[in-house]
């Protein structure tokens, strides 16, 4: 478990579209996933849709389902997209954040969490073909560069705000750990 460590809380507002209404609320789980050489797992996603364009990396992660407390829906959810089996560190903290676009209220719980081993992938059909998601080993620096280049575009921008400040906190607490 995580030692000596504050929860983040952030709040973050979508400044790339405008507000009209939110309707719904997604409580979602989501990770930062390491392994015993330091390198940090993320989801390559290619997006063609009502966001537009684009190819970006973001946190693996999901919607929590009916039933499930969100250490079981962060457990499935890097077993589903990374083919992860892995040890749950603790929470790094929470994100709320705002989709304006599809009227949605998002609070993302980040976990820390490490890599035990990889195995088979279980993606739906549409992560497979229509968002084409794959798995990304990168270090901290390419994490941070790679994020950095997804702001030319506004989806882009809505994640590196959301999952920048995440991945400096977990790089702190690893450090910290050590």
């Amino acid at each position: 478990m995580l030692k000596d460590h504050r929860e983040l809380q952030l709040c973050m507002e979508d400044t790339e579209w405008p507000k009209e209404y939110i309707d719904h609320d997604r409580v979602i789980a989501r990770a930062i996933v390491f392994d015993d050489e330091g390198y940090f797992y993320f989801l390559r996603v290619e997006r063609d849709d009502d966001f537009g364009k684009g190819i970006f990396i973001e946190t693996a992660g999901g919607g929590v389902e009916p039933g499930e407390d969100l250490v079981e829906a962060i457990t499935r959810e890097l077993w589903e997209e990374l083919g992860a089996e892995v040890e749950v560190l603790g929470r790094i903290g929470v994100v709320s954040d705002y989709y304006n676009l599809i009227h949605r209220h998002n609070i993302n719980n980040y976990y820390l969490c490490r890599a035990c081993s990889f195995g088979e992938r279980h993606l739906t059909p549409m992560e497979q073909e229509e968002i084409r998601l794959s798995t990304r080993r990168m270090t901290y620096e390419e994490a941070v560069q790679t994020y950095e280049q997804c702001t030319a575009m506004k989806w882009g921008r809505l994640i590196y705000n959301r999952e920048l400040p995440i991945l400096r906190a977990a790089k702190d607490i690893l450090e910290k750990q050590k």
